[in-house]
């Protein structure tokens, strides 16, 4: 695969936001990320970790591999070894990984005892990131974005048919330390009604047209988000018989995630008619890309002044 197949997509083909869904919407993928920025690198140091097999590992792998996540360096000839650092594409997944794990931290109460802390090596302090605005510094919730499609944004090129497979009960699955993220990432559809809720999609109707989904699906994906606290109902003041859809606290805490994995992806899966989606920052209005603070000292967060410490309890 070439480095322009790397960083541009095929005209009309999946966006970026199909790519990343595909990539970070991957249980495993994300799982063999999250120890990769904690130092792995060869196939043994995941074996390690006891929760996957060879045969997935070896797929995965090759997988981010392929998508130049990863890099393949050899560095045993007798026997021929290989180990898998980051590249800069996979180093860049760190701030989606950081906002996954605070989110669940505060919304996910069975996964706060199992995911790892993070400290920030600057001031030394257990923070919480804060998403703000590149430009100006000042915070970027959902509220403070607004957001437009872009030349590349249809919603037919941004559902990967990829996610969303049926799990087998039999099939080993990672540590669910992520389980609400997953439930969003994880099925193509329910992926896509988040989107659909961001953009401002409020009607059953809307919902079903902008995502392209069946409406037995439709249905199904907002009772289900609804079981998670992430969607909830309210009357239509037009029709006293119908009801509107809305993000609830939780659901709108959730768009630290939504907003870096887009800018992630478009700056690495490049579509040529331009990009997916826009954003703009109603306080500076500029571009909107996201970057995270330390919620302690206010101060950017790199990646080698993150520290992650192994979680009190659990895997």
């Amino acid at each position: 695969m070439t480095e322009r197949m790397f960083t541009e997509l095929a005209e009309g083909g999946d966006n970026a936001i199909a790519v990343t869904l595909g990539v970070l919407g991957d249980e495993w993928n994300l799982w063999i990320l999250r120890h990769a920025v904690a130092g792995c690198r060869r196939y043994g140091d995941w074996i390690a970790q006891g929760s996957i097999s060879n045969s997935v590992l070896s797929k995965r792998l090759t997988q981010l591999t392929e998508l130049g996540l990863l890099d393949k360096v050899r560095y045993s000839d007798r026997p021929v070894r290989f180990e898998y650092p980051l590249t800069p594409r996979g180093l860049g997944v760190w701030p989606v990984l950081l906002s996954m794990w605070a989110w669940e931290q505060s919304w996910s109460p069975e996964s706060a005892d199992i995911l790892p802390s993070m400290r920030h090596g600057t001031c030394g302090a257990t923070f919480t990131p804060v998403l703000v605005c590149r430009a100006c510094g000042e915070p970027g919730s959902g509220r403070d974005v607004s957001s437009d499609l872009g030349p590349s944004g249809d919603w037919t090129r941004s559902v990967p048919a990829s996610i969303g497979r049926r799990r087998s009960t039999s099939t080993r699955q990672p540590s669910q330390v992520l389980p609400h993220t997953m439930e969003l990432l994880g099925n193509r559809w329910s992926a896509a009604m988040i989107g659909a809720l961001f953009l401002g999609a409020r009607r059953f109707g809307e919902l079903a047209e902008r995502t392209s989904a069946p409406p037995a699906m439709v249905a199904d994906r907002l009772h289900r988000l609804e079981a998670l606290g992430v969607v909830e109902t309210s009357p239509n003041p037009a029709r006293p018989n119908w009801v509107t859809y809305g993000l609830t606290a939780k659901g709108e805490a959730f768009f630290p995630v939504v907003a870096l994995m887009i800018d992630w992806g478009q700056q690495w899966f490049r579509a040529p008619e331009g990009p997916a989606i826009r954003f703009r920052h109603v306080v500076c209005r500029k571009d909107f890309h996201p970057v995270l603070h330390c919620n302690v000292c206010s101060q950017p967060l790199r990646g080698r002044e993150v520290l992650i410490e192994p979680p009190a309890s659990g895997p």
